[in-house]
């Protein structure tokens, strides 16, 4: 059915997107539920609301048999969800085609609008949730009917839903749907835009840099993106474009581009462009310089005659007599054709009455790959075939390449050089990618891209001869060519896109997992070494320097800016693995500060910045593999120096010890303080670490409680059995995180749902001075204990207290009498 089910996070990240959830009434379309995952993160957000509605209504559409159980489950929690804080909640299942029941309403809707006392029911959601499914639909299908008679010619499920979604909304009613991106461009997908983009305005997109995170289950080629809309003509002045690798990734860029930078005003086609930003938006600038079509130098691309299953009988795996070159991608190398090769491809096509029109003269072409591998490096990858290496008439092109020609015969040797470089350049290929967001390469694509005019081509074209020049050097002759008399800023963001590139390559052949592999880690890495786009890297230093001056440097001198509240992820997912890897030090002004301390600061190891330096001269193969051999002993050395500064505690007569500073200190304080006087004999279970995850961890013990955890990511920082009253005592200690507010308090509840024995949640603090800021984010039915006043409880909502302190005076009185 096409169907590709939303995983949690990806859910909440699109329930997050809806601008307007104050409204009094709210009705809700899912228009492909599923289990309902979509509307279970809608209806939470809705009751997260300061002020929540006063009712909520839910419509959703689902055929699967086999899912319509789980949904109906999710529904119904839902409604007792809402319940619970008063909202009206009421909804319905609709076990119908959803294509078929919206042309429908669409019809009723029409029917009805000339009586003015008439329910337009065409128009009944004020909200939409969208996971639309993937599927092609047929020319001749009743689907593709069906989407005709509301207006709209379409070859893809996913649009049809879209589109009649739309349709249903009310007017200013919002819209969220996860999609692929393969919409926003292309000749498919043109009737659909301009029907969707003359009754919605766009305001916020996210794009998944990676295609693989978002849909992380399931094999999808397609990069996926969230769109968020408003049912309106008018549109936004800016649009929202955020950018992040999955869902999972907190490290979320964000950027602000006008509407018409979008989707231009005058652009027939009304193309979608995703500017996620500086640097892209400087990549377009340097492209409207270009602006010379195809048409305007005389070229034409096509695409490769032979279809190989349907030419069988004429292919041979080697030439023969009678038989000419058949050139496939895999031929493609380095800028030229190499042929032949040892392949399973067939490497020749009989020359013969019946193959005459899959065959073209052997000239001069440029030849280009219709499709790029799932994260291939270069999305466009175009050669030269140069017709002097092959001494035949004609010669035949595979379907899966296109190629550059004139009015069907070659190219000049010159010119064919010239569209090679200028297609294999970093410009074009960052420019491609901003708008082409699938695997495919098509003609149209390439006919829709700008170009130098033709005496800036033949000059590039005689920039080589036989070899075909290096990346760098393509890109350099792109600047000085096409670029040098331009009236351009000072930032050229080639150079950028090239400096982070090379600091990708530097963590590859350090070794760092794939994780880590990304612009995130790669512009950490520049911002630790000081290192600008233009800067050589001789010249980079050693700065101390915290994670939000990191974020700080990114943004100036690279543009990429971050929201602020994104930099955990860059301390978490990336400088954390600098540390294991000993590439960089953590304080090393004061080796006494806590890791997680708001003052921390990194700094470069003194002999990875000694090689970093040398990256890019002939002695950087040497010096990265003596630098390699020498990582172990960086590890234990610094290890031992942090090892000095811990703090030792006491666990059932062992010792063990804690990392120096921060809210280990506080912990201290719990287990030598608060455990013996609130909870004796009890049984220490768990005690965290900022360093190590955890100190101690007796899971046998919990195990006997009922619960079992598989990761101790969002464990409390101590846990104690008081067994003499049987509770199961669970402890914050609050340094630079927050208290058990009831968000945590939920997340504790659920973490420890198959205990049998009451849970009692206690927030720490080192002074009371400390514990003023967060007094109004405790959660009820909770207690405080601050280090300062050792002696002394405080319970939120002091119910049970004050009837015991009630009892307390009576007695007192009692004795004084």
């Amino acid at each position: 059915m096409g169907q590709f089910l939303t995983p949690a996070s990806v859910a909440q990240l699109m329930a997050e997107m809806f601008n307007r959830l104050d409204l009094p009434e709210i009705s809700l379309l899912d228009a492909g539920a599923g289990i309902g995952s979509l509307l279970a993160a809608f209806v939470e957000k809705v009751c997260q609301q300061r002020k929540p509605t006063s009712s909520l209504r839910v419509v959703a559409y689902e055929i699967d048999p086999f899912l319509i159980g789980y949904l109906q489950q999710t529904l119904e929690l839902c409604k007792r969800k809402c319940e619970n804080i008063g909202i009206s909640f009421n909804y319905e299942i609709r076990e119908t085609d959803f294509i078929e029941d919206a042309v429908r309403l669409q019809k009723l809707g029409l029917l009805n609008s000339a009586m003015p006392t008439a329910v337009n029911y065409a128009t009944e959601f004020t909200h939409a949730i969208l996971n639309p499914p993937y599927l092609k639909i047929n020319a001749n299908s009743k689907v593709r009917e069906l989407l005709r008679s509301i207006g709209l010619e379409t070859s893809n499920l996913y649009t049809g839903f879209m589109a009649a979604t739309a349709q249903l909304l009310k007017p200013s009613g919002e819209f969220v749907a996860i999609t692929p991106r393969s919409f926003c461009n292309g000749p498919y997908f043109r009737d659909f835009r301009k029907m969707f983009l003359e009754m919605m305005a766009l305001e916020q997109v996210h794009l998944f840099e990676s295609r693989q995170e978002a849909f992380s289950d399931d094999d999808v080629l397609q990069e996926t993106i969230i769109i968020q809309a408003t049912k309106q003509r008018q549109k936004y002045r800016s649009v929202i474009v955020n950018t992040s690798s999955g869902a999972n990734d907190d490290l979320i860029m964000s950027h602000s581009v006008p509407y018409t930078a979008l989707v231009h005003p005058n652009d027939l086609d009304q193309f979608i462009h995703i500017i996620p930003d500086n640097i892209s938006q400087q990549i377009v600038q340097r492209m409207a310089l270009l602006s010379c079509t195809l048409s305007d130098l005389g070229l034409t691309i096509s695409t490769g005659r032979v279809i190989d299953f349907r030419a069988k009988e004429y292919l041979r795996a080697n030439p023969e007599n009678n038989t000419v070159p058949l050139i496939y991608p895999v031929n493609l190398s380095n800028g030229y054709v190499e042929y032949p090769k040892i392949t399973k491809k067939p490497q020749a096509i009989v020359n013969i009455e019946e193959t005459t029109n899959l065959l073209i003269p052997n000239e001069h072409y440029v030849l280009c790959k219709r499709f790029s591998s799932k994260e291939e490096k270069r999305r466009v990858v175009a050669v030269v075939y140069n017709a002097n290496q092959f001494n035949y008439g004609y010669v035949g092109f595979e379907n899966h390449l296109n190629y550059f020609h004139k009015d069907g015969r070659g190219l000049s040797l010159t010119l064919a050089r010239g569209l090679a470089i200028y297609l294999n350049s970093t410009l074009v290929d960052a420019f491609f990618r901003l708008f082409n967001g699938h695997t495919q390469v098509n003609a149209t694509d390439l006919r829709k891209l700008k170009y130098p005019n033709l005496s800036q081509l033949l000059s590039l074209g005689t920039g080589f001869q036989e070899q075909f020049p290096s990346l760098r050097e393509i890109d350099e002759l792109i600047e000085n060519k096409l670029m040098s008399m331009s009236n351009l800023s000072e930032n050229n963001p080639i150079a950028t896109k090239s400096r982070i590139d090379e600091a990708l390559q530097i963590l590859t052949q350090l070794g760092f997992p794939r994780a880590q592999l990304n612009e995130r880690s790669a512009l950490t890495l520049l911002a630790l070494l000081d290192l600008k786009p233009t800067d050589s890297w001789q010249l980079a230093t050693f700065p101390l320097m915290g994670i939000t001056p990191m974020m700080n440097f990114m943004a100036q001198h690279y543009g990429k800016t971050y929201k602020p509240n994104t930099r955990e992820t860059v301390r978490r997912q990336t400088v954390h693995q600098f540390l294991d890897a000993a590439l960089i030090v953590a304080n090393p002004d004061d080796l006494s500060r806590p890791i997680n301390s708001p003052k921390t600061v990194y700094q470069i190891e003194n002999s990875a910045l000694e090689l970093l330096r040398s990256y890019g001269t002939d002695e950087w193969q040497n010096s990265i593999c003596t630098y390699l051999a020498s990582v172990e002993t960086l590890k234990k050395q610094y290890a031992q120096e942090r090892e000095i500064s811990r703090i030792p505690i006491i666990i059932n007569g062992e010792i063990k010890t804690l990392s120096p500073g921060g809210q280990n200190i506080l912990i201290e304080k719990i287990i030598n303080d608060f455990a013996p006087r609130f909870t004796p004999g009890g049984k220490l279970i768990y005690i965290g670490d900022t360093d190590e995850k955890f100190a101690h961890f007796d899971e046998t013990a919990l195990t006997d409680l009922g619960v079992n955890i598989d990761s101790h990511g969002k464990m409390p920082d101590v846990i104690i059995h008081f067994t003499t009253n049987n509770w199961l005592v669970l402890i914050e200690a609050v340094t630079s995180h927050g208290p058990i507010n009831p968000k945590r308090k939920k997340e504790l509840e659920v973490l420890f749902r198959d205990v049998q024995i009451p849970l009692v949640m206690v927030t720490t603090f080192l002074s009371r001075k400390a514990m003023v800021g967060y007094l109004a984010d405790i959660a009820w039915e909770t207690d405080v204990w601050v280090a300062d006043d050792s002696t002394h409880l405080i319970h939120f909502n002091g119910e049970y207290l004050l009837q015991a302190y009630q009892i307390e005076v009576a007695e007192q009185e009692s004795d004084h009498t």
